[in-house]
C-alpha cells in the first residue's frame, strides 16, 4: 500500500466554504476532494460575505449558530500591514496585466487573493475570475 503524501493547508473561498452549509450541495461535493483533510483559512473578506447573506436572508438563530461554528473551523486570517501591501501590489500587478481582479467590482476578491498570497498556498475556489492571478496558486474544479 501507498502512502497518501501530505496535502498543505489551503485558503477556501466563500463560494465553496459557503456551500458546505447547504445539505446536498453538488458545489461542496465537487469540491470535498480539494479541502477535506486540509487545514483551512478563511479571509475576513469571506467571514464577513457569509455574515452579510445570513443576515440578509434573515436567518434565525440555529441556522446563525451553525454558521459561526462553521466560520469558527477555519483560521480567520486578519488585515495587518503586510496584507494590506500585498494587495494593494496585487492591484497594480493586475491592472498592468489587464486582469480582470483589477477592476473596483473585484475589491473583495482581491482580499481573497492577498490572503492566499499572504500566507503561500493555494485558493481553492469556484470563482473563474481568479485564474491567471499574477503570484496565485489556483485550485478549482471549473473546467478549463
Amino acid at each position: 500500500m501507498t502512502a497518501r503524501p501530505a496535502r498543505g493547508p489551503v485558503v477556501i473561498d466563500t463560494d465553496v466554504y459557503g456551500a458546505q452549509l447547504v445539505p446536498g450541495s453538488a458545489l461542496a461535493a465537487r469540491y470535498e476532494p480539494l479541502i477535506v483533510g486540509r487545514p483551512a483559512f478563511v479571509s475576513f473578506q469571506t467571514a464577513a460575505e457569509l455574515r452579510y447573506g445570513a443576515l440578509r436572508r434573515n436567518w434565525g438563530e440555529h441556522r446563525m449558530r451553525q454558521l459561526e461554528a462553521r466560520i469558527a473551523a477555519a483560521e480567520t486570517v486578519h488585515s495587518g500591514p503586510d496584507l494590506v501591501g500585498i494587495y494593494a501590489h496585487l492591484r497594480v500587478e493586475c491592472e498592468r496585466a489587464g486582469h480582470a481582479l483589477s477592476q473596483r467590482v473585484h475589491d473583495a476578491d482581491r482580499w481573497v487573493v492577498a490572503t492566499a498570497i499572504r500566507l503561500g498556498i493555494p485558493l481553492v475556489s469556484n470563482d473563474g475570475v481568479f485564474r491567471d492571478a499574477p503570484g496565485l496558486v489556483l485550485q478549482t474544479a471549473l473546467a478549463p
